[in-house]
């Protein structure tokens, strides 16, 4: 088995505003540092992270002793012209509207597609498990976006949700076991042992 905590990034100043923060690389905000540090974690074989600087913050954080490997691919989706906005930006914007009627299936005017990103995202998970089982990694953390964590369970987590039920707040997520018997197999699931929560002053 190996055992996979899937970790989102602490908070940035975006996020305390509720913004659509995908492609902008913030730095983690003061309260987001608060959040990752002086936490005890498990030690891990490897950490693979996102590219983008909360992602890598957050890693160094948590795992500081641990060797780091960039996934492009776990990048959180681009936004478009919805990019650092809110909801309150954008209630008045007809573009939006469309997008929230959707059933946030449409893609974002001027950056992907829902679809595109999820895609994107497990295959990103694809081979990184792959790399796993080749290098006999046993426990591993992801620290990564929420978008990121929302794809690889709704595609793979058991029990199973949909998208949005896979929802967690910044700096929180899921302990996960993959079967690399199951996963050659093409049986590609992934057991949720445990929530990963959050806790700071």
């Amino acid at each position: 088995m190996i055992k996979i905590a899937l970790i989102r990034h602490g908070k940035t100043y975006g996020n305390t505003f509720g913004r659509y923060i995908g492609v902008t690389d913030e730095p983690l905000c003061e309260e987001g540092i608060r959040q990752m540090s002086d936490r005890v974690m498990d030690t891990v074989d490897l950490v693979f992270v996102s590219p983008m600087t909360r992602c890598i913050q957050s890693a160094e954080l948590l795992y500081p002793y641990a060797r780091r490997v960039q996934i492009p691919e776990f990048r959180e989706c681009n936004f478009g012209d919805f990019e650092n906005k809110n909801y309150q930006e954008l209630q008045s914007n007809p573009e939006y509207q469309k997008w929230v009627d959707s059933m946030a299936t449409l893609a974002f005017p001027n950056g992907e597609s829902p679809d595109q990103f999820q895609k994107r995202c497990v295959k990103g998970f694809d081979n990184m498990v792959d790399t796993c089982i080749r290098r006999h990694y046993k426990n591993v953390a992801c620290v990564v976006h929420g978008g990121t964590i929302m794809s690889i369970m709704s595609t793979y987590g058991i029990p199973a949700r949909d998208y949005f039920g896979w929802q967690v707040p910044n700096g929180c997520g899921y302990h996960i076991c993959i079967s690399e018997r199951n996963w050659k197999l093409g049986r590609r699931e992934a057991f949720m042992e445990s929530e990963i929560n959050v806790e700071y002053a």
